[in-house]
């Protein structure tokens, strides 16, 4: 069985045996993620919410439960999605205390470390799991709140010692608080004076405080008492931690409960680049770094080890790779030679060589050129874009010169065109760099895409062909305009696409099965999927228009029909009136006894096909007689014959 994980990403032009070469120190740091929840254990967090009589059951859930279940799936996510990140659960405000092995009060009162920061394991899982469900009559204890106000420089500090101690050198630590208490230190300055040190402690460290604040009906949470000097936000975001207030609000389980996922999904730390501290030559004596990242890629089903099931537990497996040769001998590696074959011979290469061969300089971007945007076709889309972004780590100001240009491409409608190699190894290419606009303007068409520029392949002329498509009839007027009302009531709002909101179901599928082995649970039946087209609201909408149009359509393909057979015998008719022309002698035909391949009999293509011999009548044959059945004629001479017997089989 494969465990599900994320796997590095090569380029097609690497070389297989640089897979293994580890990533450099700060892109590794930069894509691992540790989070802490730090949840409010409180009687008003516990209180269920007001007037549960016809409800389901998940809307019946309080404040804290819903807390508890977002960790949860979170955790879930995590175990299977990122396995490198590490998660741990902090409890503030219980009548217990406990920080790692200690059991006790004198160290940070009222605040139970309920599981680690770690790589979340399917036990740290089924623990959570058993607290949130409430099975367990001695983890229920742990929810038991206290009777005095917890401080909430303890709770900062507590989280300080757990950063430190077991992520000092992730690029993303984070602590998510989650609390329906606005000021929990009203009147008292000493000690909301020494939360915000603590709070500061925090930020100096790196850690980002986020906060996922939860309003009551008759109590509406306000930043201003006593989180504004906790929580350092930025002006520009700090309207959308307002609306977060707004919206996740207790008196709704499932509500309350889908706001807190979708605040703390929105809020995940951003990926590793595609390649960082690039050279950008913008010109002669110009120069600036870059970063790049593959903002829309097709994750697919990825290993990050293999898990041996057969034993009594799961474990992991270590694999080992063995060459050998015909006599099943163990080959060494200094017995492997590699060679390529030249003229019927073949040239051996040392490994140093082969580098060299394959080497066409050193990671770089250098703009040759300026042409019109309008240039640029429409079929010259052969591969997916890359995001770049200016870096000050080489060389200060790159963001300036990198915003001018954007700008001055933006405005001018022009592209850039330029020479690209994309990593160590990779194969060099010619990209096109475009401009796009910002989110919010409306003319952009993606407003889910960041403004920016971007790193547009152009194909070689191995990656263009011609391809001639078979005449197909057309459709009248008539039809094109029934399709109008349908096409109209079925666009998206907006007309907009954004495929960020529909995840891959045969991915999500893949985790919920490794999920269930993990954690010893029934494998389920199904899974939602929200690519199935909704066919009651089509029906609902252009219902009838489908209805309209299909009829229409079985009319005119029936005339249409009619028409060319009435036409085919009145060429019959002539050809039959009008004298024999003297043509030149065809070539004989080698698949039995037939004479002409275009007047071929079914009996006679039959036994062709009985004996194998369509393969050798020439190409003009085969489309001869392709043509009098009414065949494609496109391709070459093994696709001709395979339509041929596939003829026959489905009409003889």
């Amino acid at each position: 069985m494969a465990w599900g994980g994320n796997s590095e990403r090569r380029d097609e032009g690497d070389d297989p045996e640089d897979a293994e070469e580890e990533l450099d120190e700060a892109n590794y740091k930069t894509q691992k993620d540790a989070v802490l929840f730090a949840i409010d254990v409180s009687k008003s967090m516990a209180k269920p919410p007001p007037g549960e009589g016809g409800k389901r059951k998940g809307d019946t859930d309080s404040a804290l439960s819903a807390a508890l279940k977002c960790a949860y799936q979170l955790m879930q996510q995590r175990i299977i999605s990122q396995p490198r990140d590490m998660m741990g659960v902090l409890l503030f405000g219980t009548e217990k205390s406990k920080f790692r092995d200690e059991d006790g009060r004198s160290g940070y009162p009222h605040c139970y470390l309920f599981q680690d920061l770690d790589i979340p394991s399917a036990e740290d899982v089924k623990a959570l799991r058993a607290l949130v469900e409430g099975d367990d009559e001695d983890l229920q204890d742990i929810l038991k709140p206290a009777k005095e106000t917890v401080q909430m420089s303890n709770v900062l500090f507590c989280a300080n010692q757990i950063f430190t101690t077991n992520a000092p050198n992730f690029g993303s630590r984070r602590l998510f608080i989650i609390t329906d208490n606005d000021d929990p230190h009203a009147g008292d300055k000493q000690t909301r004076s020494a939360a915000a040190v603590r709070a500061k402690d925090l930020y100096d460290l790196g850690v980002v405080i986020e906060l996922f604040p939860i309003s009551h009906e008759d109590k509406p949470f306000e930043l201003s008492k006593f989180y504004e000097d906790i929580v350092y936000t930025d002006p520009a975001t700090d309207q959308d931690l307002k609306d977060n207030v707004q919206t996740a609000r207790s008196g709704d389980g499932l509500t309350l409960l889908n706001s807190l996922v979708s605040n703390i999904n929105s809020k995940q730390t951003p990926k590793r680049s595609y390649f960082s501290g690039m050279a950008f030559d913008i010109a002669p004596g110009l120069r600036i770094t870059v970063k790049g990242y593959q903002v829309i890629h097709r994750q697919e089903k990825q290993r990050s080890c293999y898990v041996w099931m057969e034993g009594e537990t799961p474990q992991l497996a270590a694999g080992e790779t063995t060459k050998l040769d015909a006599d099943a001998r163990i080959v060494e590696k200094s017995e492997v030679k590699k060679a390529y074959k030249f003229g019927g011979e073949y040239v051996y290469f040392n490994p140093e060589e082969l580098k060299d061969l394959k080497k066409f300089g050193d990671p770089c971007l250098r703009i040759i050129g300026f042409k019109n945007r309008s240039l640029l076709p429409t079929w010259a889309s052969v591969k997916k874009s890359t995001f770049i972004f200016p870096s000050e780590e080489d060389y200060v100001g790159s963001t300036r010169v990198f915003s001018a240009l954007w700008q001055k491409m933006l405005k001018d409608r022009k592209m850039a065109l330029a020479w690209h190699i994309a990593r160590k190894n990779a194969n060099p290419i010619l990209v096109a760099i475009l401009a796009s606009g910002t989110p919010d303007d409306e003319q952009t068409g993606t407003p889910f895409l960041p403004a920016g520029l971007w790193l547009y392949p152009l194909p070689f002329a191995d990656d263009v062909r011609n391809v001639d498509l078979p005449v197909t009839a057309r459709c009248s007027d008539g039809l094109t305009d029934q399709m109008r009302p349908i096409v109209k009531n079925l666009q998206l709002p907006k007309g907009m696409y954004n495929p960020t909101k529909y995840p891959n179901p045969s991915l999500q599928w893949h985790y919920r099965i490794l999920q269930a082995m993990a954690l010893e649970e029934e494998v389920p039946e199904s899974l939602d999927d929200p690519t199935i087209p909704k066919y009651k609201a089509i029906a609902k909408r252009v219902g009838g228009y489908i209805e309209e149009w299909s009829e229409a359509l079985a009319a005119e393909a029936k005339g249409l029909m009619g028409s060319r057979a009435v036409k085919r015998e009145m060429e019959e008719d002539d050809d039959d009136e009008r004298p024999a022309k003297r043509t030149k002698a065809a070539p004989k035909v080698k698949a039995g006894s037939q004479k002409l391949a275009g007047s071929m009999t079914n009996a006679q293509l039959k036994l062709a096909v009985e004996n194998d011999t369509l393969k050798k009548m020439t190409v003009a044959e085969l489309k001869d007689v392709l043509a009098s059945k009414g065949v494609s004629t496109a391709g070459k001479k093994a696709e001709l014959v395979e339509k041929l017997e596939q003829w026959v089989e489905d009409n003889v």
